[in-house]
């Protein structure tokens, strides 16, 4: 059951730095949501803290609320590994595990939880691969490696792989930034058809992306070089691109600077 995401007052350090400072926010569940503005100014830092990413960097620690569904993901008998399991990631570049066959890649997430019947498996990997919209195309050399498919197919992998142990929310940082545009239109695609099940939060700097697959939108930006980054504002979509209210973001998405 796809579950939402509430913000509140987040700062995020590495070591003494503050990166990123003040986030407020609440995702729907079943929802799209984008992060937009320019390099450096702490989307994809914010998205990492969704789901703890953030602190297997060593110093780096955040200060505030995430709250999934009610709970603190932060809150200390949380298990960060039964976070990552309930909320799911696929990075920029698809990193399916190269000496891994592309239906041990799907189950490796499900292994580690331990043994499971065949059977079971089987029945996984094929829901998976087809919630991933990649069956047809691999049905036939599952015991092929992974990083034999093309890079579009690769990153459906790596969607099938974050999706087989049942997350509630999926989180993308820039997934199609590697990809070319007909593999690019199928991840948009595929994005739209998963949001019926699950959250998404997708970090891009493709703005007419955003604008096609998500239905909110929060700007980021930076007030200064060295200064940490801020979440600018957020609200639906449509009026991200046709009537923001902070001109900085109007000044991004026209183009005036970033």
């Amino acid at each position: 059951m796809a579950k939402s995401i509430d913000v509140s007052d987040l700062n995020i350090y590495y070591g003494s730095f503050l990166a990123v400072e003040g986030v407020s926010m609440f995702i729907e569940p079943k929802s799209v949501t984008a992060f937009i503005g320019p390099s450096g100014c702490g989307k994809s830092t914010v998205l990492r803290t969704l789901n703890r990413m953030h602190e297997v960097i060593p110093g780096a620690r955040v200060q505030g609320k995430v709250l999934l569904d009610g709970e603190d993901i932060y809150g200390s008998a949380v298990d960060p590994v039964n976070v990552r399991r309930t909320i799911g990631m696929v990075f920029q570049r698809p990193n399916p595990f190269p000496t891994m066959s592309i239906y041990d890649n799907v189950v490796a997430g499900l292994r580690l939880a331990g043994r499971q019947p065949r059977a079971k498996l089987d029945a996984i990997v094929e829901k998976a691969l087809r919630g991933a919209n990649l069956w047809n195309e691999v049905k036939d050399r599952l015991k092929k490696p992974g990083a034999s498919l093309s890079g579009g197919q690769q990153q459906r992998l790596c969607i099938a792989r974050a999706i087989a142990v049942e997350p509630q929310v999926l989180l993308m940082d820039e997934p199609c930034s590697a990809l070319d545009p007909i593999s690019t239109l199928a991840i948009e695609d595929l994005i739209q058809d998963l949001k019926g099940k699950y959250t998404i939060v997708i970090v891009t700097h493709n703005m007419q992306q955003a604008a096609r697959v998500s239905d909110r939108t929060g700007f980021f930006n930076l007030s200064a070089v060295g200064k940490p980054g801020r979440l600018v504002e957020m609200d639906d979509t449509q009026r991200i691109f046709s009537n923001p209210t902070d001109k900085r973001t109007e000044d991004y998405i026209t183009g005036r600077f970033g």
